[in-house]
Formats: structure tokens, C-alpha cells, sequence
């Protein structure tokens, strides 16, 4: 297995070109979950001029809605699985340009995300799904959460700090390669040895 690379957020453009697909890390700092609606909520204030509810600079954005309890006005998370990204493909060059650094999530992203990878020195890592627990667990505390009652516990913005979250996955890198191609490549290649034979 590789060597295990630690991140800490703020993220740099140049610690994050050096990132191949393959590699693990992981991640210390602050994490931004983002789904289908926060993304359409973030893009519409930008649009409009509007300050956003955080400053996405050097950041990570988890493609979750976590499962969380409020204690003494204190929550906490019990479970944050990720969820598929593909829904997110639109969204990659906006998230770019807002300064976002890494994308974590499950099933990868399109070419239109590895162009803006390219362009803006960002990485997609994978995180395992089914181990919703076990991501919960490297959350050590939830700093504030972002449009709950407009839109629910699994839609809404969280800020959470996490410490050694990992292992995640680099499934696309900021050179153009995607994992996801190189199984789609070789599938082709066993189905057309199949047809063939």
C-alpha cells in the first residue's frame, strides 16, 4: 500500500498538484458538506452578488448528508456516509472558482471535472461508503451548520473539524487521470475478449 500523505486545511494548490491518483492521505482541518441543493443555494447567491455563508479558500467539500443529534445546543454527527458525486458534475468549475481544493466522495466525477482539476489544482478523494460510522468518528466537532431549516439535516451546509479522516482515496488528479477511466478502459477490453472469444 502507499504511503499514507497527511493533509491539513487549509489545502494548497501546490500540495495538491503533487498528488497522484492512487495515492492515500489523510485529512485534519475543516470540511464542508455540500449535496445537490447547496450547491444550487451557493451558485444562486453568487449570481446575485450576495455574500456566502463561508469562505471556501484552500477548502474540502464532502459530498454527504450526515445523520446528526443536537445535545445542549451541541451536535454531533453519528453518521456521514458519502454520497454519489456524479449529481455534482455541474458544479465542478464553480467550486473551482470559489477556491475549493478536494472533493471527497463516492463513484468519481466527468471530464468536465477533471478539466476543472486541471485548471484550478484540485484532487477528488474517495471515501469508503458503507462506513458511515467510521467517517463519523475522525468528526470531532461540529463548528456551525448552514440552511437546516430551509432544507434538512442531509442538504444543509455542515462545518465540521475532523482529525486523521482517512484512508481516502485520489481517484482523479489535477494531471488529468481518473481511475474511473482506467476501469472503464479495461472492462471494454474484457468485454470485447469475451464478444470476440
Amino acid at each position: 500500500m502507499n504511503q499514507t500523505i497527511q493533509l491539513s486545511t487549509p489545502l494548497t494548490e501546490e500540495a495538491m498538484r503533487k498528488l497522484r491518483v492512487n495515492d492515500v492521505v489523510t485529512l485534519n482541518g475543516t470540511v464542508y458538506t455540500a449535496r445537490d441543493m447547496a450547491h444550487l443555494k451557493l451558485r444562486e447567491l453568487q449570481e446575485k452578488g450576495e455574500r456566502l455563508p463561508e469562505n471556501f479558500g484552500g477548502s474540502v467539500v464532502f459530498h454527504a448528508g450526515p445523520v446528526a443529534r443536537k445535545t445542549d445546543k451541541v451536535y454531533s454527527i453519528l453518521a456521514i456516509g458519502p454520497t454519489t458525486s456524479i449529481r455534482m458534475e455541474p458544479h465542478s468549475d464553480f467550486v473551482g472558482r470559489l477556491g475549493v481544493k478536494a472533493i471527497v466522495g463516492k463513484g468519481g466525477l466527468g471530464d468536465g471535472s477533471l478539466q476543472a482539476f486541471k485548471k484550478y489544482g484540485m484532487v477528488y478523494l474517495l471515501a469508503a461508503p458503507g462506513c458511515g460510522v467510521l467517517h463519523a468518528e475522525a468528526v470531532k466537532a461540529v463548528q456551525r451548520v448552514h440552511w437546516l431549516e430551509e432544507m434538512g439535516m442531509p442538504e444543509a451546509i455542515w462545518v465540521l473539524e475532523v482529525s486523521n479522516w482517512g484512508p481516502l482515496i485520489v481517484g482523479m488528479d489535477s494531471q488529468g487521470n481518473s481511475i474511473f477511466h482506467k476501469i472503464r478502459e479495461e472492462g471494454l477490453k474484457k468485454l470485447e475478449a469475451l464478444v470476440k472469444g
